[in-house]
């Protein structure tokens, strides 16, 4: 139903962009998405419910999901970071089997992992009392990391298998590299690397379910007028459920997000040289990242509002405190959630002046062309007939 929920608000919002707005109106990502025409009643049916994708996902958009069905995502390539794409048509169908071996590969190493290490690490005994009561503040700060550790592998084996099954039906393909090698990683929901080095809030949230962020960011931050990133993490309790852990866990990711945005923004330029520096800054954010993601999402697991309470009763609710201050004190620089609609309109016009301009240029260019070609005809057959 969660998956269904994205599929359908997604498809809705992309419909509207592509049919009942302008495009001036609409940032680059919105253009790119906007699904021009009504889709059938089939297209629409094999989006929401089609097997891949049915029972854990992962999100897609709906214009990648048509562009697989008809067989054309494999005579595209991305090529990178400016985001064109170049159409190749002498590739072949690329192979998927490397990339689902690796996929399944890291389910069983992660199903392994949580099998035997997350059980004997419950998150359930930061609240026991004993260890409240007799542990020291390095301890129960280590084992409060370990435990949250400790209880990532399922999620990576369900993300993971779900991508592998996408890609073993041939969707997901993005491209090709630099180097010619087939990407499988158009839907892919996390990468484990980036979220256990992240160094920043941003940097954990941009890596874990990275589908569900996208969504969130398109459906809701970049439409939001008022407090995108407070509206942003209410909706994304809303759509995980009734449990009031859920809405501890976002409403606390408020604090901390906004905290460690203006704490990056007012410190960070100081750390970026020497390189000792930056590489201390980066320990040390990542120490301090890991123990704020930890204690954020304590609540998502333990689900109830008792044991929730306890455990940041345990912590003095000192996280908070320490965000509430920062945010207080530290001054906040406005965020670049993309363009505004007239700085957008702006460029769109421009854009469009630009290529008539080229359109007229090449144009007078071709006419003047043309016209000196006919005088020199002319001048030849003429010196021709004199002769």
């Amino acid at each position: 139903m969660m998956i269904i929920t994205q599929k359908i608000t997604s498809l809705a919002y992309e419909i509207h962009d592509g049919m009942f707005r302008k495009d001036e109106e609409l940032t680059p990502s919105q253009r790119d998405l906007a699904v021009r025409r009504m889709p059938s009643l089939l297209e629409y049916l094999s989006y929401n419910c089609n097997f891949m994708g049915i029972l854990a996902g992962p999100l897609c958009s709906y214009k990648d999901y048509i562009t697989f069905i008809e067989g054309r995502s494999y005579h595209m390539t991305q090529s990178g970071e400016n985001g064109k794409e170049e159409v190749q048509y002498e590739r072949t169908e690329p192979s998927p089997n490397v990339a689902v071996i690796q996929k399944l590969l890291i389910c069983g190493i992660s199903l392994l992992f949580h099998l035997t290490i997350s059980k004997t690490l419950p998150v359930e005994y930061n609240i026991d009392e004993h260890f409240q009561a007799t542990a020291s503040w390095p301890t129960k700060a280590i084992y409060l990391y370990v435990s949250l550790l400790a209880a990532r592998p399922k999620y990576y084996f369900a993300w993971t298998l779900a991508d592998a099954i996408n890609n073993a039906a041939g969707f997901g393909f993005r491209g090709y590299d630099r180097n010619g090698e087939a990407r499988w990683d158009l839907i892919s929901n996390l990468r484990i690397q980036k979220i256990e080095m992240s160094t920043s809030f941003k940097m954990f949230l941009d890596n874990w379910n990275i589908q569900t962020a996208l969504w969130l960011k398109r459906v809701c931050y970049e439409r939001a007028s008022l407090s995108p990133t407070i509206q942003t993490f209410i909706l994304s309790a809303i759509w995980h459920g009734v449990y009031p852990g859920y809405y501890l866990t976002f409403l606390t990711g408020v604090v901390m997000t906004l905290a460690a945005r203006a704490m990056r923004n007012n410190f960070r330029h100081y750390f970026i040289e020497p390189l000792y520096l930056k590489s201390l800054y980066d320990v040390i954010t990542w120490i301090v990242t890991q123990i704020a993601i930890s204690y954020t999402v304590v609540p998502f697991v333990l689900l109830s509002i008792k044991p929730s309470l306890m455990f940041y009763s345990s912590w003095y609710y000192c996280l908070h405190i320490i965000g509430i201050l920062v945010l207080l004190l530290l001054p906040l620089k406005k965020t670049q959630r993309g363009m505004n609609t007239q700085e957008n309109a702006q460029l769109f016009r421009s854009k469009k002046f630009d290529e008539k301009e080229i359109s007229l240029g090449q144009n007078s260019f071709s006419t003047t062309n043309s016209v000196c070609n006919q005088n020199q005809e002319k001048a030849f057959r003429h010196s021709s007939l004199k002769q």
